[in-house]
């Protein structure tokens, strides 16, 4: 037990250090910041972020938050831009070079080479008047007093404070650029997280059949069409295609508790009417919102015209992982 305390203590000791050290770069951003958003949001080129050790593992991060939310970025470490990558470096990008001490061997070779093109740097340091901190153009301050290492030796807590500034810079820049829900699909189309901002309706009942009976037709008739069509629930139209009414496998269940002489029953008898429905062209993520919010597992789809043309049901949102 006492061990179980002491790695709680520990854990929470940490997490208050780094929160209480994070908290604190507000009072360091000042007009350098400001500076530098600008200049990164007008720049013809891309971004070039580079470090080394630890500090290189937090520049490929903020790369990857850059390249997702609109802003182009390349990763370039420290130590291979003196052996060749130099190259990746083009006349119109800029140079985030990230380093605690900001005193490194390596950033002292690579920072008077960056400005010998003539490229703009901007710093993410501890030390301000460091190195790097005297030779960038646009500096912001990471300073963080302690590591949550207890030696004070193992970047964490800086490392954290460098993540979170490369994470201000390219939310302000995210923000400036007017960046949508549609935008981000563009750049995450994989996965879960993509198929929430661009799957549609459209995409969800493609291969869904197309389940539906008249007011007139028969129980039996009603029964089989949702039992072949197997989702669980039948349309009821008029006609000319429009929804009357719907009836779930449910229904069925609740008319044969309380009867069993269904040979004079019809659709009209037990649909529902007035049934929620969803246009073609609807997100897939707002068919889902409306199954939650009814508490329902299926719902009728219809065109511009309001004609029927589907049923979206549950399986077929968990089917693409977006339940």
């Amino acid at each position: 037990m006492k061990n179980s305390d002491t790695i709680l203590a520990n854990a929470k000791e940490t997490i208050k250090l780094q929160s209480n050290s994070i908290a604190n770069l507000i009072n360091f951003l000042d007009n350098s910041f400001e500076e530098a958003v600008k200049f990164i949001l007008n720049a013809k080129g891309r971004v070039i972020v580079t470090g080394i050790g630890k500090s290189a593992n937090i520049a490929t991060k903020i790369v990857a938050t850059f390249n997702s939310t609109g802003t182009p970025a390349v990763f370039m470490h420290a130590a291979d831009a003196i052996h060749g990558d130099l190259g990746n470096i083009q006349v119109d990008d800029v140079v985030i070079c990230i380093s605690k001490s900001g005193n490194t061997p390596e950033i002292k070779v690579l920072v008077p080479l960056i400005r010998n093109s003539n490229n703009k740097i901007i710093a993410i340091t501890g030390n301000p008047d460091s190195f790097l901190g005297k030779n960038a153009d646009f500096v912001l301050n990471s300073f963080v007093e302690k590591e949550a290492d207890p030696n004070n030796l193992a970047p964490t807590t800086s490392t954290t404070a460098q993540l979170v500034l490369g994470d201000a810079l390219a939310v302000c820049l995210l923000k400036l650029r007017g960046f949508t829900n549609n935008d981000f699909a563009k750049y995450h189309p994989g996965g879960a997280l993509g198929k929430r901002l661009y799957l549609r309706v459209s995409d969800l009942i493609k291969n869904n059949a197309l389940p539906k009976v008249t007011l007139t037709d028969k129980i039996t008739n009603v029964i089989i069409e949702i039992s072949e069509k197997r989702l669980g629930v039948t349309a009821v139209v008029n006609e000319a295609n429009k929804i009357l009414g719907i009836i779930t496998d449910g229904d069925i269940r609740r008319m044969l508790n309380k009867t069993t002489d269904i040979e004079s029953l019809t659709a009209k008898d037990i649909m529902s009417s007035n049934p929620k429905t969803i246009n073609i062209d609807a997100m897939a993520i707002d068919a889902l919102d409306t199954l939650e919010e009814n508490n329902i597992s299926q719902i009728l789809v219809c065109d511009n015209n309001e004609d029927y043309v589907g049923v979206v049901h549950l399986h077929d949102l968990l089917k693409e992982g977006i339940f």
